[in-house]
């Protein structure tokens, strides 16, 4: 008689250590940082790093003996963190949510944000982004499409009871002893990803991907990949490579299809996103050159001639509307 072994799906990582320098390059690796910076704080330093999940839904830890700033992303996740020791700020200098034992909220997602924490012990759940747009767009009907949390707002004290509830009972089946199934690991972020949505506030915006008339193949694939991946530092290069061109094939095959170069169109693209992100804020808020940056417009000056160009205005017109 033989017994047959499941296959554990949940993929593992684990860091320890005792070096300052060494955790916050862990950390800024593991979060798309920038600028990270730490001192020691009357604690003896310490840190530790756990992920346990598989492709759609991971949970980790994170626990860190000291003060540290910097600049994260979530990248293509959506997290939500609460912490059960220390404290501290994310999103500073523009929309500023503190945190605390406690609390619970969603990091900022598609863009960097600023932080400062101070002696945390945080546990976080984060979800594939087309696996959580694909639960959402299900949950609210229509198509998927990028969602918008408010991580400066406070779920209520029930939804935040059900979401606790959810938490407690998917760690039992991605942090427990027993290899869970295949079905029952899909089952269990399907559940989970629910009760995010039903406890965090969240706009799920209309998918727009306009891909031009006589766009076919692999630059209608191109065009969805810059649209997909434009808040990540991708170039033309990187495009032509996910649809298996050469850069001059891939420009080629833009010219003769849509009549403009595919860096054009990816700047557009990421020009768009400005404008979107300038509509939402306020001039209290954030700087034109701040956002400007971010999507990668390193010269203002002819950024903002181009974007007068595209839109009929200028960004800092956009901003105070």
């Amino acid at each position: 008689m033989t017994t047959e072994t499941r296959a554990d799906p949940r993929m593992r990582y684990e860091a320890v250590g005792s070096d300052l320098g060494a955790a916050l390059q862990l950390f800024s690796d593991a979060y798309d940082g920038a600028h990270f910076a730490g001192r020691n704080t009357s604690r003896s330093f310490g840190y530790r790093f756990k992920m346990t999940g598989d492709a759609s839904m991971s949970f980790r830890s994170t626990h860190f003996d000291a003060h540290a700033t910097g600049e994260a992303s979530s990248g293509d996740d959506y997290a939500v963190m609460w912490t059960t020791d220390g404290g501290g700020t994310v999103d500073v200098g523009r929309d500023e949510a503190p945190f605390a034992p406690g609390h619970a909220l969603v990091f900022p997602a598609g863009r960097p944000f600023v932080f400062e924490v101070e002696d945390v012990r945080q546990n976080l759940v984060h979800f594939d982004r087309r696996f959580l747009e694909g639960i959402a767009a299900e949950e609210h009907g229509g198509a998927a499409g990028a969602i918008v949390f408010d991580h400066t707002a406070r779920p209520g004290t029930e939804d935040l009871r059900r979401w606790n509830t959810q938490v407690r009972r998917a760690a039992q089946v991605v942090l427990g002893g027993t290899a869970p199934s295949p079905l029952v690991m899909a089952e269990t972020a399907r559940e989970t990803a629910l009760a995010m949505l039903r406890t965090f506030p969240h706009e799920q915006l209309a998918p727009e991907v306009p891909v031009p008339q006589g766009a076919t193949s692999r630059v209608r694939e191109a065009i969805e990949y810059m649209h997909a991946y434009a808040h990540t530092p991708i170039t033309t290069t990187d495009v032509a490579e996910h649809v298996g061109l050469s850069v001059r094939g891939l420009q080629q095959a833009f010219q003769r299809q849509v009549g403009t170069a595919p860096n054009a169109m990816l700047r557009g693209i990421r020009m768009d996103r400005v404008r979107e992100e300038l509509r939402r804020g306020g001039p209290g808020e954030l700087t034109v050159a701040a956002v400007a940056v971010r999507w990668g417009f390193a010269h203002l000056g002819r950024f903002s001639a181009a974007y007068a160009k595209r839109f009929g205005e200028y960004p800092r017109d956009t901003l105070h509307a």
